[in-house]
């Protein structure tokens, strides 16, 4: 019935509201780093006697999909259960823990090692991951997200994503953009990567000689990314705030560009309109707080990992690589994940 984001962060209140989410401000009480989901649940059905059934989203589960939420809340709804939480099947035989000291031998958990059988051939296990718990408000009150009439709900195993540590970004990335959720409107194809030449394509350092020439450096690896974006079909159009003609020249990168650009923005939007391309279409690389705004505007960006603060807030993709040193050969990866994910979309 509303959708509501728990948070005590300005920043977190101004995007959520954006999206057009509400906004329960918590308190310092359950704001701690100790605090847990349940804590915050159960501050919010304080304020808000109107709400019979809680569904906590949980943030670090990025894969949930609109069907499966409706399906769960049809179970509590129409089919009387006071509680469904969501859970996995996993195929991984389990082995007792014999800690450093202790005399004795590890024991099988979960299988017969005389009659060991292949994991594809056992059905295997429903564990929990993570990604919701719908409860009624009278669980709740009690302190609890899991009782009463139970339910879970299994989900399939490329939505089951779950980031507890800093390795799990790079495959919650690929999941996502494979088997994540893009909204009813039909996925696009990118056609178009615009990517800010300073900081970007080179590492944003120029080197004077003595007779006051300038020098800057690239990665091949990016004109590598710039060649396979272009036999994909992208066109890849280059950007700077300064005149980098004879650069470019030299780079022989045969990539339309815009240099001398006092207004970024406007210059993407030119390129937008000329090509008849809807803002899904494009996709910007930058770095800069000049390409804030057009990180906003495309339907994909990224910046590379030594980009300005306001920048990586704005971008969607954060690259591992710096500027100059592989970060658009990373960013045209990423986007030929997203087009799998399209080609797959039109099979269906």
């Amino acid at each position: 019935n509303s959708v509501w984001v728990s948070t005590d962060h300005d920043e977190i209140e101004k995007v959520a509201k954006q999206f057009g989410a509400r906004v329960h401000r918590r308190s310092p009480e359950v704001s701690q780093d100790s605090s847990t989901s349940l804590e915050a649940i159960r501050e919010f059905l304080n304020h808000h006697h109107e709400v019979d059934i809680v569904g906590n989203i949980q943030a670090t589960s990025p894969c949930l999909h609109p069907s499966d939420l409706i399906k769960v809340a049809d179970l509590i709804q129409k089919e009387g259960f006071d509680s469904v939480f969501s859970v996995v099947r996993r195929h991984q035989f389990r082995w007792s823990e014999v800690k450093k000291g202790e005399n004795k031998m590890t024991e099988p958990q979960n299988l017969n090692p005389a009659k060991r059988y292949r994991r594809q051939d056992w059905p295997g296990e429903l564990y929990e991951n993570g990604s919701f718990y719908f409860a009624k408000r009278h669980l709740i009150e009690k302190g609890y997200l899991q009782g009463g009439k139970m339910a879970y709900y299994e989900m399939r195993a490329e939505h089951s994503v779950d980031i507890d540590i800093d390795i799990d970004w790079p495959i919650a990335e690929q999941r996502v953009l494979s088997f994540g959720y893009f909204g009813k409107e039909p996925l696009k194809e990118v056609k178009l990567l615009v990517c800010s030449i300073d900081g970007c394509l080179t590492n944003g350092r120029i080197y004077v000689t003595e007779d006051q020439k300038e020098m800057v450096s690239y990665d091949y690896r990016d004109i590598v990314g710039i060649d396979l974006l272009k036999k994909r079909g992208i066109q890849v159009r280059l950007i700077s705030e300064r005149d980098c003609s004879k650069t470019l020249s030299a780079m022989q990168l045969g990539c339309v560009a815009k240099v001398s650009a006092t207004n970024k923005l406007q210059v993407l939007e030119d390129w937008q309109k000329d090509m008849g391309l809807s803002w899904k279409e494009v996709a910007y690389l930058g770095n800069e707080e000049s390409d804030v705004e057009c990180l906003k505007k495309a339907g994909m960006s990224g910046v590379p990992a030594d980009a300005c603060a306001v920048a990586q807030k704005a971008a969607g993709y954060i690259c591992k690589s710096n500027g100059g040193c592989g970060a658009v050969r990373e960013f045209a990866e990423h986007i030929f994940l997203l087009l799998e994910k399209v080609n797959a979309a039109r099979k269906q």
